[in-house]
């Protein structure tokens, strides 16, 4: 027996896009600390193989001569001779790659809450990338390489809240540096403010902070900027598989999330006149 038209048309059919549901914040809540929690620990697990590393830092900083684009140590000793540049950039490295990570998700937790789900799969899919990154590639910041070459803006300067230098070096992996998260998570940052913000001025300042972050990350000799390459190829793994899991981007799905069937069907019911309630009347003239 031949097969139904039926059964082919719905094989040709496209498949749809996966409908986003409804976050719980009790739940987005535990999940980004625990989340944060294992990152840290990971991260701060791998073992720190210091020769490696600098070795490493010395492949990557000759590969860059060869490119003619090795401009690290200028742009350090520049912004460091600038001390009210250099200290602020210092706060904005230890800090902003927090507050504007958690505020982005607060914001579509609140304001986009069907592309919530998505987006959040992108930033984590791009962290897990990125700590196999330091697991495989150790790697030294500028500001460890041999030689003193670099400044290390934050010993020098005594600026609060680094975790790479100072009193807090001890609680983080120093040869974690690629690739660069900073980069991975403001880009993120600055993706979703430019494809979902409906403010002019919102979406120029989503495209500059990823931008600006780069030069912080160069300024205080923490990054090369082929660890921000780094960063940015993690960030396209997290895409690839949100799009994967979703069958389209996460700013291309409903802003609003999919109502249940069954609270769908609750609503309905409750909307709908009982069988045996009398007719309404019709008014004079009305054709029955």
């Amino acid at each position: 027996m031949p097969a139904p038209v039926a059964d082919d048309a719905d094989q040709a059919a496209p498949r749809r896009p996966r409908a986003p549901r409804q976050p719980r914040l009790w739940l987005e809540t535990l999940l980004i600390a625990v989340s944060y929690w294992t990152y840290s620990l990971i991260r701060n697990a791998v073992p720190e193989q210091r020769d490696q590393a600098l070795r490493n830092a010395d492949g990557i900083w000759r590969f860059e001569h060869q490119l003619g684009l090795a401009v690290e140590q200028s742009v350090n000793e520049t912004t460091n001779s600038v001390t009210w540049l250099i200290v602020g950039m210092n706060y904005y490295y230890a800090t902003l790659h927090f507050v504007v990570t958690l505020g982005v998700l607060v914001w579509l937790y609140r304001a986009h809450p069907g592309r919530y789900a998505a987006a959040r799969l992108v930033l984590f899919s791009t962290t897990g990338a990125a700590l196999a990154g330091y697991y495989l590639y150790p790697l030294a910041p500028p500001r460890l390489m041999d030689g003193g070459r670099f400044v290390d803006t934050v010993m020098v300067h005594q600026t609060w809240g680094s975790m790479a230098s100072g009193d807090l070096k001890n609680m983080s992996n120093q040869y974690a540096a690629m690739p660069s998260m900073h980069i991975g998570w403001s880009l993120w940052c600055g993706l979703t403010i430019f494809a979902l913000a409906t403010v002019p001025w919102a979406r120029v300042l989503g495209l500059l902070y990823p931008a600006a972050t780069l030069v912080v990350i160069v300024a205080t000799a923490n990054h090369f900027w082929l660890d921000a390459v780094g960063g940015a190829l993690c960030l396209a793994f997290g895409f690839a598989l949100a799009a994967l899991c979703y069958r389209t981007t996460p700013y291309a799905l409903p802003r609003m999330p999919e109502v249940p069937r069954a609270r769908a069907r609750r609503t309905t019911a409750t909307r709908t006149p009982p069988p045996d309630s009398p007719p309404r009347p019709r008014r004079r003239g009305q054709v029955p």
